[in-house]
């Protein structure tokens, strides 16, 4: 679990609770129904005119990135791989098929599991791109729904200001309609503001983050397996797969070992 998505979204909203309360008046004056239907309502609506259904119902799982994140430590794949170099050196290919099949992360698994089987590392390093390249895709197109209802928030909340400017400007004559059409006016820009800046924005700079961070381990896992399938030695293993790590990561493991 991403604890620092959490204790962003908490401070974030946290902080502008409390000073809400600092002000006076609680929330009570901060909570309009019908500036809530026009934000949420109108952001909603954007992301299914702008993207297919299939694509709407999938960015939630997409959003669960954020919170639910887990990828093979690089470091631990490194080591992993040259202790399969090892194995592959000494008793040959077919001696990982019980490595293999203990493998918790399934892209690793499906890799190593065609290479034992006789498929050419090449074609295996080829059917794990293009399977890298779709997963890549699948989380541009969450990201950019979650962008696209970060810039629809702002603009419904405009929407609502103008909404409550004519129904106040109509109920100048009757001040008891006033209040209402302010507070239609005033707190759709607000609420559009919150949605966009405390939660979609963050948010897609989070799944960029961790598309960067998968795509560089799924990147590491097909060099690593087409080594194996070349046969290098464990030594080249390593050497090799560290040049996706950074030059202090790779000094540590190096002084490490």
């Amino acid at each position: 679990m991403d604890i620092a998505t959490i204790l962003g979204l908490i401070l974030g909203f946290g902080l502008i609770l409390a000073s809400i309360a600092m002000g006076g008046g609680g929330l009570g004056p901060f909570v309009d129904p019908p500036s809530i239907m026009i934000v949420f309502g109108g952001a909603a609506a954007a992301s299914l005119i702008n993207f297919p259904l299939k694509t709407n119902l999938g960015s939630f799982t997409v959003v669960l990135k954020c919170f639910l994140f887990k990828l093979p430590s690089p470091n631990e794949t490194i080591a992993q791989f040259k202790k399969f170099a090892e194995v592959v050196r000494k008793d040959g290919l077919l001696a990982l098929e019980d490595q293999a099949s203990a493998i918790k992360d399934d892209f690793m698994k499906r890799g190593l599991e065609s290479l034992i089987s006789g498929v050419p590392a090449e074609d295996v390093a080829r059917t794990l791109e293009t399977e890298l390249a779709y997963i890549e895709q699948r989380h541009a197109a969450g990201k950019k729904l979650i962008d696209s209802a970060g810039a629809a928030a702002p603009a419904f909340g405009m929407i609502g200001t103008l909404i409550g400017l004519v129904q106040m400007l109509r109920s100048l004559d009757d001040p008891s309609k006033i209040g209402g059409g302010m507070a239609t006016a005033l707190l759709t820009t607000l609420y559009g503001a919150l949605i966009a800046n405390v939660v979609c924005i963050p948010l897609a700079g989070k799944l960029e983050a961790r598309n960067q961070e998968e795509s560089a381990i799924r990147e590491l896992i097909i060099r690593g397996i087409t080594l194996l399938g070349e046969g290098e030695s464990p030594r080249v293993v390593e050497e090799k797969l560290l040049g996706f790590l950074s030059p202090k990561v790779r000094k540590s493991i190096v002084a490490q070992a």
